[in-house]
């Protein structure tokens, strides 16, 4: 499970039944309900966290669709045209 073998988990039982005694139940039951607050806490976090990342995202995006093929102007490069003047030979 954790790495813990079967010999530690009783070791380690055998020591809360010690520490413990009757009200080892009601500890384990308030344990239990500690971690259960933690992992909701974390979820909760979680979720705004990813609630502002997807915002983010979403701002960032351009409220604007792109333009259908039909309305948009083909952008065109200019022509390469040779000079037209002959090159002279320097000596």
């Amino acid at each position: 499970m954790f790495g813990i073998s079967p010999a530690e988990m009783l070791f380690v039982g055998i020591i809360g039944l010690l520490l413990f005694g009757k009200k080892l139940p009601d500890v384990a039951k308030q344990l239990g309900k500690g971690i259960m607050e933690f992992k909701k806490g974390m979820h909760g976090f979680d979720d705004v966290v990813r609630g502002e990342s997807s915002s983010n995202y979403q701002s960032s995006m351009p409220s604007s669709r792109p333009a259908p093929p039909d309305e948009r102007d083909d952008a065109t490069a200019p022509k390469f045209e040779p000079p037209q003047y002959e090159p002279t030979v320097s000596s």
